[in-house]
Formats: C-alpha cells, sequence, structure tokens
C-alpha cells in the first residue's frame, strides 16, 4: 500500500501574493482573537486623541509605534499558540505555560501603552484644557466611531445590510472628524483600522457563507 503524497503549499513567487497572505493573517487574528480586536479598538482611541489634540513629533511616533508594536505582539502571540496545537494534541503543562509567557509578553506591552498615553495626556494637560471645544467635538464624533468600528468586528452574527450601514457610519464618521483633524498621519493610522474592521466583518460574512447549514 503507498503512502499518499501530501503537496507542501506553495510559497508566495511575488511581492504581491505575500502581502495578500499576510492581510490574510491579520484579518485571520482579528476574527478568532477577541484581545486582537480589543487591542483595535484601543487603537482607534488613541489615533482618536492624536489626531484630537496638537503633539509634538516625539509623541506622534512614541504612541504609533506602541499601537503598532502591541498589534505586532498579540498577531506573534496567536501564531504561537497555533503551533502549540499544532504539535501538542493532548494536555501538556509545559504547552499552557508557553502560552501564558507569551499572553503575559502581550500584556506587558499593552500596560505600557497605557502608562505612556496617560503620560501624554497628562503632558498635554494644559492644551486640552484650552481646546475643550475640540477635545468635546472630538468625543461627539469619536464615539460612534469606535461603535462602529466594534460592531465591524463583533463576532455576533448580523445582516449583511447592517455591516454595509456600519461601515457607511464608520466612514462618514471618519471623515468628519479628518476635516478638523490635528494630525494626517493619526487619521491615516485610524483610517487604516477602519479597513480592517471592515475586512473583518466581510471575512466573518464570507465564513458564515461556507458553514455547512
Amino acid at each position: 500500500m503507498s503512502t499518499p503524497h501530501f503537496q507542501p503549499e506553495k510559497r508566495p513567487t511575488n511581492f504581491l501574493q505575500s502581502v495578500l497572505y499576510a492581510w490574510s493573517g491579520l484579518i485571520h487574528t482579528v476574527v478568532h482573537q477577541r484581545n486582537m480586536r480589543m487591542h483595535l479598538i484601543a487603537g482607534l482611541l488613541v489615533g482618536l486623541v492624536g489626531s484630537g489634540i496638537p503633539l509634538g513629533l516625539a509623541e506622534k511616533v512614541t504612541l504609533i509605534f506602541c499601537v503598532l508594536l502591541v498589534l505586532f505582539a498579540e498577531m506573534l502571540n496567536s501564531a504561537l499558540e497555533q503551533l502549540v496545537d499544532l504539535a501538542i494534541q493532548q494536555f501538556d503543562e509545559k504547552a499552557k505555560l508557553t502560552k501564558d509567557i507569551a499572553a503575559a509578553g502581550v500584556l506587558v506591552l499593552a500596560i505600557g501603552t497605557v502608562v505612556i498615553f496617560a503620560a501624554v495626556i497628562v503632558h498635554n494637560g494644559g492644551t486640552i484644557m484650552a481646546n475643550l471645544d475640540a477635545v468635546q467635538r472630538q468625543v461627539l464624533w469619536g464615539v460612534p466611531l469606535v461603535f462602529f468600528g466594534g460592531a465591524l468586528m463583533h463576532e455576533q452574527k448580523k445582516p449583511v445590510w447592517l455591516d454595509v450601514l456600519f461601515a457607511l457610519g464608520a466612514v462618514v464618521t471618519w471623515g468628519a472628524i479628518a476635516s478638523w483633524c490635528e494630525s494626517y498621519v493619526f487619521a491615516a493610522m485610524t483610517f487604516g483600522l477602519l479597513i480592517v474592521c471592515g475586512a473583518t466583518a466581510i471575512e466573518r460574512q464570507r465564513l458564515r457563507r461556507l458553514a455547512p447549514p
């Protein structure tokens, strides 16, 4: 009896395929990892703050780097969990410890980001108090934007038209915020995170169509 021959998955042959595979991995992580969705919501909040108050270059770079670093760490943690689950088919204390340590690394980064974010807010307290009208306007439009982003990523089953409505709401609120923002870099980051939210909703709809009745 011959042993079946398995063909390994082909490697990407060009840069575009590599980007598409990486994008697929990002969306898969958001769809299946609740913590990743929480980090994206936190990233939206940071983007709103950064686009609402004037910050120095060092503060901008630090906040953006922290957001991206936390997302990167969460993706590495998810990849490690997948690898451990693939290698270990039954409960193993060392496998559990490996997952716990990786998760602790993400937690440390997240706590550090919160501390840095709070330090930036405190340092710019005078600027915030001097621009209360702008801050209130940012909150007024920012809360719906975060809601729309979170609703797009939510795992609850939704009709397609509702996801479309959430996406339109996110684009409209982002457009309003971008029209008066203090930093187009943070506005662009916020828009990029919203694209991830929308792609997550699309992937959920696709998976539900493929699921057996």
